[in-house]
C-alpha cells in the first residue's frame, strides 16, 4: 500500500526505547474506535505504537446499554468487540491507525476471525466524524488492491462506547501465559510487528 509505505518511511511507528530524535508528546488526545475480532489481540497490537497512550478494550455498535462480556459472546446484543485507541495525533494519526488496521487483522472473513466466530467478532470502523469516515473510506479503497478477497469491514459512525470488565484490560500484558494468549495473541502481536519491519526495511531499501 503506497499510503502505508508512506507512513513508514516517515516514522517508524513501532514503540521502542526513547530517543532524542523521539518527537516529543504534544498533550493532545484524540481516538479511533476499531474491531478485529478478539479485542485481545487488537488491543495487544495497537499498544506497541508510539503516540499510542492508551488502549482501552470495549464493546460497541449494538442495542443493549452496559452489555457484559457474557451477554456479548451470546451474539444477541449486536455488539462487537473493540478497542477505543488514545492517541497523540502529532506523532500518530487516524489516518495511520486505520492504514495498519488492515495489517492487524483479515479484514475478508465475515464475522469471524480465525477460530473466534460470531458478529462480535465483526470487522469494525466506528467513526466520531465525517473526517475520520472519509479517511477510513480512503484507506479500505486502497487496502481493497492488494486485499486476497473482497473486504467485508463496517465503516459505521459509533453510537456508544462501553469499556469492557476491568479483567480485559491489558489482558495480554497480565496474561501472557494463559492458552489463548500463548497460541492466538502473541502469534498475532508478533506477526503484525513482522509485517511493520518488513515494510519499513522494504521502503528504506528502496531510497
Amino acid at each position: 500500500m503506497k499510503s502505508l509505505f508512506a507512513t513508514l518511511a516517515a516514522m517508524s511507528l513501532l514503540a521502542t526505547s526513547a530517543t532524542a530524535a523521539d518527537p516529543a508528546p504534544s498533550g493532545k488526545t484524540e481516538s479511533a474506535i476499531i474491531g478485529g475480532g478478539c479485542f485481545w489481540c487488537v488491543e495487544a497490537q495497537y499498544k506497541m505504537l508510539k503516540g499510542v497512550n492508551k488502549v482501552i478494550s470495549g464493546y460497541a455498535g449494538g442495542t443493549v446499554d452496559n452489555p457484559t462480556y457474557k451477554q456479548v459472546c451470546n451474539g444477541d446484543t449486536g455488539h462487537a468487540e473493540v478497542i477505543e485507541i488514545q492517541y497523540d495525533p502529532t506523532i500518530i494519526t487516524y489516518k495511520d491507525i486505520i492504514d495498519l488496521f488492515w495489517l492487524a487483522h483479515d479484514p475478508t472473513t465475515l464475522n469471524r476471525q480465525g477460530n473466534d466466530e460470531g458478529t462480535q467478532y465483526r470487522s469494525t470502523i466506528m467513526y466520531t466524524s465525517e473526517e475520520q469516515k472519509k479517511i477510513a473510506e480512503t484507506s479500505m479503497a486502497e487496502a481493497a488492491k492488494d486485499a486476497p478477497g473482497k473486504i467485508v469491514t463496517e465503516i459505521v459512525p459509533l453510537k456508544k462506547f462501553y469499556p469492557a470488565e476491568d479483567y480485559h484490560q491489558d489482558y495480554f500484558a497480565n496474561n501472557p501465559f494463559a492458552g489463548y494468549c500463548r497460541v492466538v495473541v502473541s502469534p498475532k502481536v508478533i506477526k503484525f510487528r513482522k509485517k511493520l519491519e518488513e515494510k519499513a526495511k522494504l521502503k528504506a531499501e528502496a531510497k
